[in-house]
């Protein structure tokens, strides 16, 4: 229900759609629809006028409402399986750039924040702005023993902006679910929610310096991607303080090439930081775009603004590089198994209709050279398939796609030839090779096999309470559960009985082996 403070606001959002020609969303929308013949009464549409593409309309329409409608817009761009092409290429054209507040209260909020004066934290502050964004900007400083510092400082009264216009999200989504008929499936609820938890995530610094302390470590040996030092203890929820970088913005190709950078290895280095990200560290960089990535003169990857990060689970993990493999392959029916047995289709799909529907997506984009493919957008062309078949969203997937679009296009944008296969192909198998097969049950074995031992006493006692609630008539099954069992049944049908084989080997082997050890240590005793 809409409260009596979004009132106005949900007025001047209607005012904004119409000055822009967007008047027929207005008039569409459950509320006027009994009214839509007044449409034609508006004078402006008395006669033809011409009008900007629709998708320019609506991107105009974002950048008028403000910041979180940009954010919100930056968001959905990426979810090319809501959006037709043409309105999501013209979303991800929106700047986060915002008006600065002026820097006496960008002084005031960070005085409140350390409960002292500027001067007792910093050599100098430049009350000038370097950047500004939707939720906070940036102002340089020095720090008592001289090192250059950033410090990001959160918009006053944002808090505040944000709830108001989220709020008036959850209505057009609750509207969307009840009178869209993909509404319900494409779950626009949910997409708002996402969008604020993100929001929220970004207002607390705290957690974008732990980010950056994160990433920073995981790359600590490593050539590919710099990441700047943040300095804790003048950091706080509304304040962070980081390294100063130097670097050269890694859209500007000419002052690339001029600093003697090697483009198609810059180019190779973005993929493998992609993939070195998901699959070995399991903690992304989301916000990869090029306005957050610079080079060093050395030609390496600089980063900044760690507000949204993304985290995959193992078997999405999984299921990720076997697709990408499966794709590579050009094997459509283990591409679509994929989709089955994650759960990202229903269980109920059949395999044989959804791989027809691949291949026909599929095959005319790998007719050309593999160096014109853009993955990322077959990725798309798959998803906008999958629809038909009921695919549901992947909340978890839907960083990673975006991730990915933005590491691709920012790499032949470097360097037009670049081959993403070449360079992530050899990664993906050895990352296979590592992590599925008789090496991963092996590697889990010497994890786990400590825990499992110690839980080796309780088993009896667990068998006997299952088989008492069974003979009593109480034993209950969690659907879920149920659920997981059929995929897992799904699963071991379609190819996957090696795996349990092997645990059933390696469990001999090193049952064998503890029999051997148990006979010596006898041996020795008797002795």
């Amino acid at each position: 229900m809409i409260q009596p403070s979004q009132i106005m606001r949900l007025l001047r959002i209607n005012s904004v759609l119409v000055k822009n020609g967007l008047d027929e969303i207005v008039f569409a929308t459950h509320l006027f629809r009994p009214v839509r013949l007044f449409l034609y009464l508006l004078p402006w549409n008395w006669w033809r006028r011409k009008r900007l593409p629709r998708a320019v309309r609506i991107r105009q329409s974002l950048e008028d409402l403000g910041p979180i409608f940009i954010k919100f817009g930056q968001i959905l761009s990426t979810r090319r399986d809501l959006l037709p092409d043409d309105i999501a290429d013209e979303l991800s054209r929106l700047q986060d750039r915002v008006a600065p507040f002026p820097g006496a209260v960008a002084r005031n909020i960070a005085e409140r924040a350390y409960g002292e004066p500027l001067e007792k934290v910093f050599l100098s502050f430049n009350e000038t702005p370097l950047a500004s964004a939707s939720i906070a900007q940036v102002h340089t400083a020095t720090l008592h023993d001289g090192r250059e510092v950033v410090v990001k400082i959160v918009r006053p009264r944002i808090r505040k902006v944000i709830k108001r216009d989220v709020g008036l999200l959850y209505v057009i989504a609750d509207l969307a679910e009840r009178y869209w008929k993909e509404g319900k499936r494409l779950r626009p609820r949910e997409v708002v929610a996402e969008f604020e938890k993100t929001l929220f995530d970004e207002l607390d610094l705290m957690r974008e310096a732990a980010n950056a302390s994160q990433l920073r470590r995981n790359f600590a040996d490593s050539d590919l991607l710099y990441v700047p030092e943040i300095f804790w203890p003048q950091t706080r929820t509304q304040v962070m303080v980081m390294e100063r970088i130097t670097g050269i913005p890694i859209s500007d190709i000419e002052a690339l090439r001029a600093a003697g950078i090697d483009l198609k290895r810059l180019s190779e280095m973005g993929v493998e930081i992609f993939f070195t990200q998901v699959f070995s560290h399991n903690f992304f960089h989301a916000d990869m775009h090029p306005g957050n990535i610079f080079a060093s003169p050395e030609g390496r990857y600089i980063a900044v603004d760690f507000g949204i990060m993304g985290t995959l689970n193992p078997e999405d993990q999984r299921y990720l590089a076997e697709n990408f493999l499966a794709f590579f392959n050009r094997d459509y029916q283990r591409v679509a198994e994929l989709h089955v047995e994650s759960g990202w289709v229903p269980a109920t799909t059949r395999v044989d209709e959804f791989e027809s529907a691949i291949r026909s997506v599929c095959e005319p984009i790998f007719e050309r050279p593999l160096k014109d493919i853009s993955f990322g957008r077959l990725l798309l062309h798959l998803f906008q398939t999958a629809r038909r078949f009921n695919m549901e969203i992947q909340p978890q997937l839907v960083l990673l796609q975006k991730t990915l679009l933005n590491i691709e296009g920012l790499g032949r944008q470097l360097y037009p030839d670049l081959d993403l296969w070449q360079t992530a192909k050899p990664f993906l198998e050895r990352w296979m090779h590592e992590h599925v097969g008789y090496r991963a049950v092996w590697k889990t074995l010497v994890k786990t096999g400590p825990q499992t031992i110690n839980q080796l006493p309780l088993l009896p006692g667990m068998l006997y309470e299952t088989l008492r609630q069974a003979q009593n008539g109480e034993l209950t099954i969690d659907t879920g559960a149920a659920t997981e069992l059929s995929r897992l049944r799904l699963s071991i049908e379609r190819g996957q009985r090696r795996i349990f084989i092997s645990i059933i080997v390696i469990s001999l082997l090193f049952a064998a082996g503890l029999g051997y050890a148990w006979l010596t240590l006898l041996a020795l005793a008797t002795h």
